[in-house]
Parts: structure tokens; C-alpha cells; sequence
């Protein structure tokens, strides 16, 4: 992935703005959202204890049951 940026500047050349590729920006704030998520001590242990987790069922079978 191209990560190329584009700064806008105002017209005495300051930098006060950037356009930033889509798939790079939700890259950010899916860290972002990790990073905050696991600020929580009790939310980080969660997590943790949710991705070793074997007895789940898989994203079809959820969907079936909703009806969705």
C-alpha cells in the first residue's frame, strides 16, 4: 500500500493540512482503537481471554442465527 501524503499549505507556506490515502487512515484508527482498548487493564484482559477462546462459532453460523 501507497502511502503517499499531500500537506496543504496556507499562503504563508505553513502546513495546515493533510489528504490522507483511505486505506492508511483506517489503518490509524483501527491502532487507535487497539491502543485504547487496551489502556483498560480490565478491557485488555478481556480481550486477551476472548482471542484464546476455541469455543466460539464461526462468522456463517452467527449470521444463520440472526437471520442475516
Amino acid at each position: 500500500m501507497t502511502n503517499t501524503l499531500q500537506y496543504i499549505c496556507d499562503s504563508e507556506g505553513q502546513t495546515v493540512s493533510v489528504v490522507v490515502p483511505v486505506a492508511f487512515w483506517k489503518e490509524l484508527m483501527a491502532e487507535r482503537e487497539t491502543t485504547y482498548l487496551l489502556s483498560s487493564p480490565t478491557m485488555k484482559e478481556r480481550l486477551l481471554a476472548a482471542r484464546k477462546r476455541q469455543d466460539g462459532i464461526s462468522l456463517e453460523s452467527a449470521c444463520e442465527k440472526l437471520g442475516i
